[in-house]
Parts: structure tokens; sequence; C-alpha cells
């Protein structure tokens, strides 16, 4: 990802500002921005290119936007076009009365959910007073998008905005104005700020979504992603407000197909649950690997298998493939992986592999 941001990028760049204004100096951008090139990763470069802007085109910040908002559109790949709301974040935090509005457009290009932090930090309930309006703009889904994702309390990449995290309830409006979206990208960054403020006020999540009207589909959908933390979690009230709070009458097994595996191999579980009810049971299935650590002790995550409903005296296959190979958040390690099925929080049958060096 960070080749988004490679030399061939830079010069286009550079030929396309210096085209919008004549004082706009290239050879200094290139010069700021190529020094040190393959040494950076890819949000140190994305926030070079905007410090590049700003030695190449030394304006007020006024005259510095529009020439922003001339080029955002031209960029062509929305995660690139951060790099006008790094600028813009960069040189703009004591004008938010020009930044704000500036951010609202340019998240049309590429989304201003970083660049929108510092603000939160600096006037934080000026600020949320403005991203308010943002989620009430009902002609535009990037705004109202912006509203929810920028107050994230724990946005993946930005800045923490720990006011937030000690105390989210100041966005609450936003997310009650956003409840119902339209639009599936507003209601993904809902639920995902809800699924942010349960790793810390479960509680404040749980009473939110209790008093919303769930009948609404769109509404529904929101709650079931934003709870799901909690629900990996086995928490009793959230599994509740999904219709899996009973404790499932059922005779479960699980089986993990190899059993020894190298690194990049994929295993294949397998689970059965026979129902002991006469009547049909609404199910939330997940399942926990407990990963072998190089201390020798395990780590355990839970990962989301299905949410289906089980007949009376129905008998059920099920079937999930997963590669174990490395990522930059997890690294395995030889040993012995147990794995459990976990249903309606609980932890029902358990079987194992191990990954071999």
């Amino acid at each position: 990802m960070k080749h988004w941001f490679d030399a061939p990028f830079f010069h286009r760049t550079a030929a396309q500002l210096a085209a919008l204004h004549p004082r706009f100096d290239a050879g200094r951008f290139l010069a700021h921005a190529l020094d040190g090139l393959e040494q950076r990763e890819l949000m140190a470069r994305l926030h070079r290119c905007a410090e590049a802007f700003h030695v190449a085109l030394p304006l007020p910040f006024a005259e510095q936007l529009a020439v922003l908002r001339a080029h955002a559109a031209r960029i062509g790949h929305n995660f690139v076009a951060i790099w006008p709301c790094a600028h813009v974040a960069a040189q703009g935090l004591d004008q938010p009365a020009l930044a704000l509005p500036a951010l609202r457009e340019l998240t049309r290009h590429g989304s201003a959910e970083f660049a929108i932090r510092p603000f939160l930090v600096r006037d934080l309930a000026g600020t949320l007073a403005v991203m308010r309006e943002w989620a009430a703009d009902a002609d535009d889904e990037h705004a109202r998008r912006l509203a929810s994702e920028g107050c994230r309390p724990r946005l993946p990449w930005g800045l923490r905005l720990q006011a937030l995290v000690a105390d989210p309830r100041p966005t609450l409006p936003i997310l009650e104005t956003l409840r119902a979206d339209p639009s599936l990208y507003v209601r993904k960054s809902v639920a995902n700020h809800l699924n942010d403020i349960a790793k810390d006020h479960p509680e404040v999540v749980l009473d939110t979504v209790s008093a919303w009207d769930r009948s609404d589909a769109r509404t529904a959908w929101i709650v079931r992603h934003g709870l799901r933390t909690l629900v990996k979690r086995g928490h009793p009230q959230a599994l509740a407000l999904l219709g899996a709070g009973a404790a499932p009458r059922l005779r479960a097994t699980v089986a993990v197909s190899p059993r020894r595996i190298r690194l990049g191999d994929t295993i294949t579980l397998s689970a059965e649950l026979r129902s002991d009810s006469a009547r049909a049971q609404a199910l939330i299935v997940d399942y926990v690997v407990h990963y072998a650590r190089a201390s020798g002790r395990a780590s355990a995550k839970v990962f989301k298998w299905t949410a289906l409903e089980l007949g009376p005296r129905e008998v059920l296959r099920l079937a999930k493939r997963q590669t174990i190979r490395d990522f930059t958040t997890r690294r395995h390690h030889p040993g012995r992986h147990r794995v459990e099925l976990q249903v309606n929080g609980r932890r029902l049958a358990e079987t194992a592999f191990t990954l071999v060096a």
C-alpha cells in the first residue's frame, strides 16, 4: 500500500499542482517529498505529501485550500486523496471556520476521518456541534459518515480520542441521528462506532440500542454489528437483545481437519448441532482459537461463524475454512492450538490442531 505514494505519483502530483497555481514550486515539492522516501511507510508518505505541498506553496491557508479543492477530485484514489485532509489538519487547526468546511468537502474524495481528530482534541464541544450538523445532512452520505467515523473513540490508525474513550456520551446524539440511515456506508460507521464504545462502556451501548426501534431493518443491522464484540464475549444482555440470550438446548460437536499443519495451510472446521428442543432456537455460532504463543501460554481470539435458527429436533452441519498465515497483527508459533465452539456465548465443544515448524 505504501507504493501508492511512489516516485511516479509524486511527479504526477507535482505537475498537476503546478498547473493549478503559478507560484507552486514543483522542484521544492519533489525535493521534500522524495527525500528518504524508501524508508517511509504508508502513513508517513501520506503526511510527507502534505508537508511538501506546504513547502512548495507557502501561501495563506485560505489560498492553499482553493488549490487543494481543485486538485482533490483529480487524484482518483480514495485513500491517496486523504493527503489534502492531512494538510488541513496540519495547517488549519487554528482556523476551524475555514478548516472544518474544507474537510466536509474534501471527505467526498478521501475520507477526513483522521484529519478531524486534532480538531476534536483542541475543541471537543465546538467540533462535535459542527459534526451534528453534518449528521443531519440528508443529501450527503459522505458528510454523515464523517460525522460518525471522525469521532469514533478508537478509530484504527487514527489519533486516540481519550476524552471520548473515558466518556463517549457526547457522540450519542450523532449516532441517534444516524441509527436508521439509508446508506450502508454510513450504517457501517455507526456500527463500528458502537463497537468502539462497547469495548470500554458496554452499558452505554446496551442502554442506547435498547431504546432504538429495532423493527427497522436498518437499525437492526446496526445493532447486530455494533454488538459483535459483546457477543463474542458472551455478554448476556447483548445476546438477549439479538434474540439469542437463552442457553441453547442442543448437543454439539466440532472437528478440525487436518490435525497437523504448517504455516500457510488451510484448516476446515466442521460442527454438528443436534437440537434437544421442541421449539425453534435462535443461535449465534462463533468459534474460539487459542493460539500458541512463544511464551508457552495461549492467546484466545473469537471468530464469527454464523447466526441461524435451529428448528425443533433439527440436526444441522456447518463447515468453515481458515488459512493459518501470519499478519502484521498476529504471528503464529508452533504448538497445539485448541479450538472451541461457542453458541450463544457458551463454549459447548472443542477440538485442536497442531502447527508444526
